[in-house]
């Protein structure tokens, strides 16, 4: 399909052959599976994943690409925002009770769509993202380093997550200015079943001056909220490890 990249959409059309053939090899899509793909552009890896899977659920915004990828014989296209997308209508919609996710997705919005995502963790069997490599080092981050943050806690407390495959600039038209990767996130069995929104605002609260100790920022909110527990604030934000947070956001809000 011939089309003229939109920066307002983020579109960075992935080209690269054997980039593309590894992404479909870890995804292993077998035939039949209810798989859906975030942000298909050009097919570049929507055509090998519908050929093995026989069918495929794609989401796309652009207007134009979505009336050129409804013509595919093999695709289910849901023209829209991907972040108003009803992730459980869409399981419940393809029959299954979990879907796979896939996607190279747009990196201006990408940290939005992750936290979109989140709620329907429980519905979803696995997600193969393309992202900024900068923006999965943070991800998949251990405490006591730089790129441990407010995502990293967030998400390692729904998913386990591992950087699979680095992708470089050339793979894509337009190149990105970035280099990317690609990350593999299994949602978690043995999860704190807690408010979302409560552990990110509590995590954005802690790292919002990262250099100074949790007393001066998290130690407040606590104090503000009447927390008589144990919780040592005479650390740095990122000195915490997820669990920790995970406990200290049970202990300050009710269980969902």
């Amino acid at each position: 399909m011939k089309h003229i990249p939109r920066k307002r959409f983020g579109q960075h059309f992935l080209t690269d052959s054997g980039i593309i053939d590894a992404i479909v090899r870890a995804i292993d899509p077998k035939p039949g599976q209810p798989v859906v793909e975030i942000g298909p552009g050009l097919a570049a890896l929507t055509q090998p994943l519908a050929e093995r899977l026989g069918r495929l659920t794609v989401i796309e915004l652009d207007r134009d690409l979505a009336a050129k990828l409804r013509s595919h014989p093999q695709l289910e296209v849901i023209e829209s925002d991907v972040l108003k997308v009803d992730f459980l209508k869409v399981a419940q919609s393809l029959g299954a009770g979990k879907i796979r996710v896939t996607g190279n997705l747009p990196y201006n919005i990408s940290s939005p769509i992750l936290f979109h995502l989140l709620p329907y963790a429980e519905h979803i069997q696995d997600q193969h993202f393309m992202l900024q490599k900068e923006v999965i080092d943070r991800m998949v981050a251990a405490p006591s380093t730089s790129d441990y943050g407010r995502l990293s806690v967030t998400l390692q407390w729904r998913y386990a997550m591992e950087n699979i495959l680095a992708v470089p600039p050339e793979a894509f038209d337009p190149p990105p200015r970035v280099d990317s990767a690609v990350v593999r996130m299994l949602p978690r069995s043995d999860f704190a079943p807690l408010n979302a929104t409560h552990l990110s605002e509590l995590v954005q609260v802690a790292f919002s001056q990262r250099r100074k100790l949790l007393r001066h920022t998290l130690g407040r909110w606590l104090t503000e909220r009447g927390f008589s527990g144990n919780f040592d604030v005479q650390r740095r934000a990122e000195e915490v490890p997820v669990q920790e947070y995970v406990s200290l956001a049970e202990a300050t809000s009710t269980p969902i």
